[in-house]
């Protein structure tokens, strides 16, 4: 009789713990949402989750105009012409992430408009105010890492 209270309480144990574990990875998977620096403090990206991946938009430009014309800084350099005339504040540059576990996304692109060129991408949280994005051409140890941190407006 006690080997069978034993064995209800395991089980009850062993399943409830189960719950807890995606609770903790979905709480987990969230930490690079919110708005980011690049290292050269030029922009400010927005990273938000879209159903089950994670996009980054330019929300932020320190120089949002082309000095020359006064007009919106433009996409001009995007492979798609039909695209040159799209300003780069609001263009999403951070596309289709997911959450790998241990603090890594990866999966996705990122896209530089000072060159026009995308690049696979893995994104890595060094603590709770920095992330390292590297983009890379085949294999990332032909890449480049940046660190962003977390924008607060204070």
């Amino acid at each position: 009789m006690h080997t069978l209270k034993y064995i209800f309480l395991f089980s009850i144990l062993t399943f409830s713990s189960l719950d807890v574990i995606p609770a903790i990875q979905a709480d987990e998977s969230d930490l690079i949402v919110g708005v980011w620096t690049p290292s050269d403090g030029k922009s400010r990206i927005k990273i938000e989750k879209i159903g089950s991946k994670y996009y980054g938009r330019v929300i932020w430009l320190m120089i949002p105009k082309n000095p020359t014309t006064d007009k919106p800084k433009t996409d001009q350099n995007n492979p798609d012409t039909s695209m040159r005339k799209a300003p780069i504040k609001g263009l999403r540059i951070l596309k289709d992430f997911t959450y790998k576990g241990k603090k890594e996304w990866g999966g996705g692109t990122i896209y530089d408009p000072k060159n026009g060129k995308t690049y696979s991408c893995v994104i890595n949280l060094k603590d709770e105010n920095s992330i390292n994005i590297r983009g890379y051409v085949g294999v990332k140890a032909l890449g480049r890492t940046d660190t962003w941190t977390k924008y607060t407006d204070k």
